[in-house]
């Protein structure tokens, strides 16, 4: 019998001091190699626990299980979009989008500038812990803002995910305290847009 796969903690694209001085060396490897390292720890556990489960026989707590299973994988999949969608400043991070995306975003906002106020606005808006999310309905050609709280819960399933910022407190406190505007104002200078635009033009296909 071949082992499970697992989950594994992504590669960053770019240096712990690239993002700087919007996310600092300290804070991005503290995010990274801790915060996003555990929720794959967590999801490879579950994982084993179950293989073990079945392998025994035995029952388990399915509720909390599988809810737990979630909020691990959901923070897994929501950081690694979240990497890649960051870039320098000056190396494709902060540039205005273009092509298909900035198409979509005009249209459905009317302006590029009111689109970052109703982005920034869910950022900032949050409850507790969570993520601001820009994502596109195939149905009605339409990009829809979504606020997760947590990873796991107010999505909207299928909803293809192009753009992703992380507003849990791991993500800015050691730079910016309790100052979560800030940190989002901060955020449009390193937004990778050719990769949003690729995500879009990926679904389009």
């Amino acid at each position: 019998m071949e082992p499970a796969k697992m989950y594994e903690l992504p590669k960053l694209e770019y240096d712990y001091t690239a993002l700087a001085p919007v996310i600092s060396e300290d804070l991005l490897r503290l995010h990274h190699e801790k915060h996003h390292a555990a929720y794959v720890k967590g999801a490879n556990a579950i994982f084993q626990k179950m293989d073990q489960a079945r392998a025994d026989k035995t029952d388990f707590d399915t509720k909390a299980t599988f809810k737990e299973l979630s909020f691990h994988i959901g923070g897994h999949l929501l950081h690694s979009l979240f990497w890649k969608n960051l870039a320098p400043s000056g190396k494709g991070g902060g540039e205005k989008p273009s092509g298909k995306i900035a198409k979509v975003i005009e249209e459905e906002f009317g302006t590029f500038e009111y689109f970052k106020k109703v982005f920034s606005q869910t950022a900032i808006s949050t409850e507790g812990s969570g993520w601001a999310a820009l994502t596109f309905c195939k149905k009605t050609g339409r990009p829809i803002i979504m606020q997760v709280e947590k990873h796991n819960t107010n999505v909207y399933p299928m909803f293809r995910i192009l753009l992703v910022l992380d507003v849990w407190e791991h993500a800015y406190y050691l730079d910016y305290q309790n100052d979560r505007g800030k940190f989002v104002e901060a955020f449009w200078t390193i937004v990778n847009w050719t990769e949003v635009n690729k995500r879009l033009e990926d679904l389009l296909k």
